[in-house]
């Protein structure tokens, strides 16, 4: 008999499609991301080019720096599971224990 909760080709097509799509909505994120450091930046060289105050400057580029290092961030994480952590032996409770630090590290850099 059929398990009916197995897809047609087994489990492993939905898990690549799933992955493939997770990474497709990193990307996108991550491009955003950029995108609004993007546009940052521009607020910034056009704040400097109209002698706005040396505060507004300093606000708009400490916002530049963290949506920066937000991405690398997300780059790291991307890098550790895809390439450093991505060995079967590691187990998936030491993956989410690394993965944790980094989201810390994030939240306090």
């Amino acid at each position: 008999m059929l398990d009916s909760n197995i897809p047609p080709g087994g489990m492993l097509v939905n898990s690549r499609n799933d992955a493939v799509s997770t990474q497709i909505d990193d990307d996108k994120k991550l491009l955003d991301r950029l995108s609004r450091v993007e546009g940052q930046i521009r607020g910034l060289r056009k704040m400097l080019e109209e002698g706005r105050a040396c505060e507004d400057v300093l606000t708009q580029l400490l916002a530049a720096r963290s949506g920066l290092e937000q991405a690398g961030l997300a780059v790291l994480d991307r890098h550790l599971l895809d390439c450093v952590l991505s060995d079967p032996m590691i187990a998936p409770d030491a993956i989410a224990k690394v993965r944790e630090a980094l989201r810390l590290w994030g939240r306090h850099s």
